[in-house]
């Protein structure tokens, strides 16, 4: 597991294990550019018959899971392990039906990430809200979405080590 761990923060194979991710494999979704540190990531989704739903247009489901974990694998990633960070809420408008290859560009201000770090120094929970759009080829946006993530500063756990006269 510690292997994996530190294998994921090698931007190539982390975006190569997210490729291959059978929810993501399966919709069709393809990760383009994935830079952790620069707090990017770009993903794609071609229309085929595994992501169209009954009138032929893209599934609302999969327009979400396509950008769903990215904002907090960036806050993640920058944050370090001594931090919560977690997906409270999303919520996804779909404006126009997708008919074509769609795509989402994920960003993060690393002055935000910054501000974050200093905010949840004393251990207060911060709630941040992001929003984005998903575009087709054309253009033309597809849908916005709004993710709220819950991150905290993790307590320090007591120590279990026991002195015995």
């Amino acid at each position: 597991m510690a292997i994996l761990k530190k294998l994921q923060n090698i931007p190539s194979i982390s975006k190569f294990l997210f490729n291959h991710y059978p929810p993501y494999r399966g919709a069709g979704i393809h990760i383009e550019v994935m830079n952790l540190e620069l707090c990017h990531v770009r993903v794609k989704m071609p229309l085929t018959w595994k992501n169209q739903n009954l009138v032929g247009t893209h599934f609302g489901g999969s327009l979400y899971s396509m950008v769903d974990p990215f904002y907090m694998l960036i806050l993640m990633h920058h944050l370090g392990s001594k931090y919560i960070v977690w997906d409270k809420a999303a919520e996804i408008n779909f404006l126009s039906p997708g008919r074509s290859t769609v795509y989402a560009d994920i960003r993060v201000d690393l002055a935000e990430i910054e501000q974050i770090r200093e905010l949840a120094e004393n251990y207060a929970p911060v709630l941040r809200t992001y929003h984005l759009n998903i575009f087709d080829e054309s253009g033309v946006r597809i849908a916005e979405v709004q993710k709220t993530l819950y991150i905290r500063r993790k307590k320090a756990k007591p120590s279990t080590n026991k002195i015995s006269a």
